[in-house]
């Protein structure tokens, strides 16, 4: 057999997944074209499409969602799932835009050295509603990857909702009573506006940026600095819509060593069938389960959503759209890692919450002081789940007959910045569901990160290991939860701001973020 024929018969046996989901994401008809042995390259094509997509350039916010899509190959020599690099000859279908996501954003692509870890594609032209784009093609430079094409034994790729957050000026801090929040250094109580990425001064000095929690978990911290290299929200960055759902997790874990599992989930992953992945019993709507048990230190277990707790895995009412709570900040930084973004920061966070609105004081993610708690559930553990709850926007306060985390971007169905519970672009559930993990400004090691993103990999104990990344001592808590009173999703709330517990809670998610090409 002539080798071009050998390789596409190769090509032939590769399996794609047909439909990888974040929420309503999904990436189908996957194959792989254009096969360059010569020079190691392939295209891998899909369609993906999202529903509730936007492109803007009339009335403010001017911006878009993007799906950020990336790629995975299981080596059949080793077994090990890796992360594709990609290059830059990809193909757009008509009314698409491709942006590449290199390692290094700010500087110039290298095939060896500054590859792509993935790739934005969003809408070319302004619109609104469903969006689809039909063989879109990513170029993968595999010679890069080392890999053989004789041993490459799976491929898969993923998508992840993300919105653009543009570049400019914006205020932290409220002037209103959240605990420990950000004020201007100097004043009583009044925001402090941030104008620039160059190095901030934390005093409380004119100038700096100060905080009226000086102790325990809603701090400031010392008096210091923020360097330059510290993401203070004024440039361009994408930040997840929603928060890591449990579809999202299990993906993640089905990739991962039985080693890296262990770390990833609360229980061993060589327990019985059933068992709950992240709390045992499945506790307040967490519904991974270990469908197919690993064996211990060689196999991986295989992970489903269960949440109905029958015998089959992955069915319509089984949670895969849920925000995944009882992460612990390691996990969050695990999947950041592996999926190629990096952790949001405070300020970051508050920019995405208010954008360059002028501050109201005590508001919530959508701009105003207005809440109304969802007291029960409609389409239980569905892609539809919504509020029972007539005009309700959010989950807080241990409501029994909601007791957990919902369907993420579960209000979005109603029109309307405030009926939906979105931030100032569009970013769902700031205020409330799960608290998010956001780098903290109080402490020496929140404060030492650079922004450097993720590479798709994972150190062989299954830990985040991007250089700069703080550990649990970086990462604080915003944005309340479903178990929390109203009054802790305010966007400016820190009263867990600086709680630099890293452990798993059934009322902690996460998401992240990635500067804009």
């Amino acid at each position: 057999m002539h080798f071009r024929h050998v390789l596409a018969f190769i090509l032939s046996l590769l399996l794609l997944a047909p439909a990888l989901r974040a929420n309503n994401i999904q990436v189908s008809n996957a194959t792989l074209v254009n096969l360059d042995g010569a020079n190691g390259t392939v295209d891998v094509q899909f369609t993906v499409s999202w529903e509730n997509s936007w492109r803007t350039s009339t009335g403010a916010p001017f911006n878009w969602d993007a799906a950020w899509v990336f790629v995975k190959y299981r080596d059949a020599s080793t077994g090990l799932w890796q992360h594709c690099r990609l290059g830059t000859a990809h193909t757009a279908p008509a009314g698409t835009t491709i942006t590449n996501g290199l390692l290094d954003p700010a500087s110039a692509y290298n095939a060896s050295t500054n590859y792509g870890v993935g790739a934005f594609v969003h809408r070319s032209a302004n619109g609104l509603g469903t969006f689809t784009a039909t063989n879109v093609r990513l170029r993968w430079n595999y010679g890069q990857n080392g890999v053989l094409l004789a041993n490459m034994a799976e491929v898969r790729a993923y998508a992840i909702e993300m919105v653009l957050v543009p570049e400019g000026s914006f205020s932290v801090g409220d002037g209103g009573t959240g605990s420990g929040r950000f004020i201007a250094g100097g004043s009583t109580n009044s925001p402090f506006q941030i104008t620039s990425d160059a190095a901030l001064g934390i005093a409380n000095a004119a100038g700096s940026l100060w905080g009226v929690g000086v102790g325990g978990n809603n701090t400031i911290g010392p008096t210091g600095t923020l360097a330059a290299a510290y993401p203070k929200g004024f440039g361009a960055f994408y930040c997840m819509k929603h928060e890591i759902s449990q579809q999202a997790y299990v993906d993640f874990l089905n990739t991962l060593t039985y080693t890296q599992q262990a770390a990833r989930t609360a229980v061993a992953p060589n327990s019985v069938e059933g068992t709950g992945a992240l709390s045992s019993t499945n506790a307040n709507r967490n519904g991974i389960d270990i469908r197919t048990p690993g064996v211990a230190s060689t196999t991986p277990a295989v992970y489903a959503c269960n949440l109905d707790g029958n015998t089959t895995y992955g069915e319509a009412t089984d949670g895969l759209w849920l925000a995944c709570n009882w992460l612990a900040s390691s996990d969050v930084a695990a999947y950041l890692d592996w999926s190629g973004l990096r952790h949001m920061t405070e300020l970051e966070f508050e920019k995405t919450c208010r954008g360059p609105a002028t501050p109201v004081a005590d508001e919530f993610a959508w701009g105003n002081t207005s809440i109304t708690q969802a007291t029960s559930l409609v389409n239980v553990g569905t892609a539809n789940e919504v509020s029972g709850t007539a005009g309700s926007n959010a989950t807080f306060g241990n409501q029994a007959n909601v007791s957990g985390p919902v369907r993420v971007g579960a209000f979005a169905a109603i029109t309307g910045r405030a009926p939906s519970g979105a931030g100032y672009y569009g970013v769902m559930d700031l205020s409330s569901n799960l608290y998010e993990s956001p780098v903290t400004v109080g402490t020496t090691a929140g404060r030492a990160f650079t922004g450097l993103h993720g590479d798709g990999l994972l150190d062989a104990a299954g830990n985040a290991n991007v250089t700069g990344w703080p550990n649990n001592t970086g990462i604080g808590q915003r944005g309340g939860s479903w178990q929390q009173t109203a009054i802790n999703s305010r966007v400016s709330d820190r009263g867990l701001g600086s709680n630099t517990s890293g452990t798993r809670a059934t009322n902690r998610g996460g998401r992240g973020v990635r500067r804009a090409p």
